[in-house]
């Protein structure tokens, strides 16, 4: 099939390590280090690429099957640096722990518990292995799962880390009959801007802005908070045994919510030609958020990740490619004259202080989005801006989709406060 791909997954776990020999990985890590240093040194040396693996694997202290797959990446890293002028050279003197590569089956192993959990084996070298369980959240646990066993899913590569003083495994899963259409073959950009209490939604294709969608979720935040108080009450009153209890409820009650609105995205997105879903990369964004002890809990607590994730997820299974673009100024850019200043934006409102274009804060940044995703992967121009569509609203409660009235106040709409029509009519 032209232009498109395997679906493939690569799911992020911690390593519960059962054994205790945390240690073993460590060592693990650095002789991955020094297999890859050397395979790069060999290869700076003009030794043939043909010839380094046996001589490589003759001195490494691991599995003979994730030697040969720690040097196969690092001469495609050298491949890299001499096929693209710029692409820096590989360093053979490489520092830190190195990623320990392993085939499935081969260096590593995964199998479903009696309790419903996923354990693994890994080996980490010759007849030294680690075992545990795999930890992580709930969404990628259940595509592991479903991969285990299940026909239309194959394990293939995964790497072992050490992230931060804590193992992880990160486990490659394609699935042999879904295809994905490549994200440079699209048609419509939808910019998906995803806040506290709500998701927007802009299609936008060569021809402008086709529709815009505001989904509200309000019920997320009220419920986090209410869970929160709950366990506060809680370890007043030293009654720690509900805790798990109330975690339990909680994580079910936010996952529901999120594959009903992730769900919702992918169908209206499905209506446009050759749509591909954009997102902000948001994978820094807690480590920046410094607002306060009780804001900074409120956004750290927030399923930014997860809905992107379980819409990627859903996308993919509708052939529907998804990007990711760099979130900054989106909320502050003004989509009409590029204007960007931070004064633009306040709160739900956004009024440019350069062409006065006013607009709900949220949708304007889904617009932005969309540009930023079309610039950075389509070859197809930015179209001119000169209207938006009227801001269309939608809850998502227990029962499902709840239409709410379209709009919540007349700059929406594109009046400006003295009367007058603005371009967003």
């Amino acid at each position: 099939m032209l232009g498109s791909n395997r679906l493939t997954k690569t799911l992020v776990f911690q390593l519960d390590v059962e054994s205790g020999n945390e240690d073993l990985i460590y060592d693990a890590v650095l002789e991955a280090r020094a297999v890859y240093n050397e395979t790069i040194r060999l290869a700076k040396q003009g030794v043939e690429w043909q010839a380094i693996p046996d001589r490589v694997a003759d001195d490494a202290d691991l599995v003979k099957n994730t030697t040969q797959r720690i040097v196969a990446k690092a001469l495609a890293a050298m491949k890299n640096y001499y096929e693209h002028d710029d692409f820096g050279q590989p360093s053979h003197t490489k520092d830190g722990a190195y990623p320990l590569r392993a085939n499935y089956e081969e260096g590593y192993d995964l199998s479903l518990t009696s309790a419903g959990e996923v354990a693994f084996r890994i080996s980490a070298k010759p007849y030294k292995h680690i075992e545990g369980i795999l930890k992580g959240n709930d969404a990628q646990l259940d595509i592991l799962k479903t991969a285990l066993t299940s026909d239309e899913w194959k394990l293939t590569t995964a790497e072992t880390l050490w992230c931060d003083g804590n193992p992880e495994l990160h486990v490659n899963v394609t699935n042999t009959e879904k295809r994905v259409r490549d994200k440079q073959n699209s048609q419509t950009i939808v910019g998906v801007d995803v806040n506290e209490d709500n998701v927007a939604l802009t299609a936008l294709s060569a021809d402008g802005v086709e529709d815009t969608l505001v989904i509200d979720f309000p019920e997320i935040k009220f419920e986090r908070h209410r869970y929160f108080t709950i366990r506060k009450r809680i370890q007043k009153a030293r009654k720690d045994s509900i805790h798990t209890v109330l975690e339990g409820r909680e994580r079910r009650f936010v996952r529901d919510r999120l594959h009903k609105i992730s769900r919702h995205i992918v169908e209206w997105s499905h209506q446009f030609e050759k749509p591909c879903i954009v997102f902000e990369d948001l994978k820094e964004m807690r480590e920046s958020i410094d607002y306060g002890t009780r804001m900074n809990r409120r956004l750290h607590h927030l399923p930014f990740r997860a809905l992107q994730f379980y819409t990627t997820y859903k996308a993919s299974f509708a052939g529907i490619p998804t990007a990711w673009i760099n979130p900054e100024y989106t909320s502050q850019r003004c989509p009409m004259c590029e204007h960007t200043e931070r004064a633009n934006r306040n709160k739900k409102r956004f009024k440019c202080r350069s062409c006065k274009h006013q607009d709900h804060s949220d949708r304007s940044a889904s617009v932005n989005i969309a540009v930023k995703g079309i610039e950075k992967h389509q070859n197809w121009n930015v179209p001119a801006l000169n209207s938006l569509p009227t801001v269309r609203k939608m809850r998502r409660q227990a029962s499902g989709a709840v239409n709410a009235p379209a709009v919540t106040h007349d700059a929406v709409r594109g009046h400006h406060t003295d009367g007058s029509v603005g371009v967003s009519k």
